[in-house]
C-alpha cells in the first residue's frame, strides 16, 4: 500500500489549495507554522499585479518634470519613456503590464504619494481656477464684491482692478456669463488668479 504524501505547508489538507484567509490559514496551520513562510495565493499576487499596473497607467499620466523627481529603478524610468514614445494601442498596452512588472522592484510608496501630490495639485489648481471665474462674474455684476474684494485681498493693486473691472464691464454688457469673451475680461481673470494663491 503507497504511502501519502504530506500535504505542502500552507496548502489546504483536503484539496491542496490556497487557505481563503489570513485569519483561516493561522487557524488551520496551528502555532508550529510561522505564518512569514506562507506564500502569498495567486488571487493576492494577481491583484497585486492589477493593482500596480493601474499605479503605472496614472504615472504615465504625470509630467515628465515631475516623473523625472520620483525616485525609481532606471529600468522603470526606460519603461516610463518607451511608453510615451509608444503609438499602437496593442503597444501601449503590453508596455503597461511590463511597467506593472517592474514596478514589484520599486518604492511602491514612493510611487503612490507622487501620484497623490500630483492629484492634489490638480485639485486645487482647479479650485483656484473655479474661485476666480466666481470672484471675476461678481466683480463684473455686483457693486458689492469690490469691497469684499478688497477685504480679503487688502495688498491688491485698487486702481488697476477697478479699471479692469470697468472694461469688462463695458465690453460684457448685455452678454450672458457663457457668452462673455473680450480681452478685457481675460485680462480681468489673469489679474485675480495669481492673488488667490497668496
Amino acid at each position: 500500500m503507497s504511502r501519502r504524501a504530506a500535504p505542502h505547508r500552507g496548502t489546504d489538507v483536503h484539496y491542496g489549495g490556497e487557505p481563503d484567509s489570513a485569519a483561516e490559514s493561522d487557524a488551520e496551520l496551528g502555532p508550529d507554522v510561522d505564518p512569514f513562510d506562507i506564500r502569498p495565493s495567486k488571487t493576492r499576487l494577481k491583484q497585486k499585479s492589477h493593482d500596480l499596473q493601474a499605479l503605472g497607467v496614472q504615472l504615465t499620466e504625470l509630467s515628465r518634470e515631475r516623473l523625472d523627481r520620483i525616485d525609481m529603478p532606471d529600468s522603470l524610468r526606460d519603461a516610463f519613456e518607451d511608453y510615451r514614445r509608444t503609438k499602437s494601442f496593442e503597444g501601449k498596452r503590453r508596455q503597461l503590464q511590463y511597467i506593472g512588472k517592474l514596478m514589484h522592484n520599486a518604492d511602491e510608496a514612493a510611487l503612490r504619494e507622487a501620484v497623490a501630490v500630483a492629484t492634489l495639485g490638480s485639485a486645487q489648481n482647479t479650485l483656484a481656477l473655479h474661485q476666480a471665474e466666481q470672484w471675476r462674474l461678481a466683480l463684473v455684476t455686483d457693486d458689492e464684491a469690490m469691497t469684499r474684494w478688497l477685504h480679503e485681498h487688502p495688498d491688491t493693486d485698487t486702481q488697476q482692478l477697478r479699471s479692469l473691472v470697468r472694461a469688462a464691464r463695458r465690453d460684457s454688457a448685455g452678454l450672458k456669463p457663457e457668452d462673455r469673451q473680450p480681452k478685457s475680461y481675460r485680462e480681468l481673470f489673469q489679474f485675480l488668479r495669481p492673488l488667490l494663491d497668496r
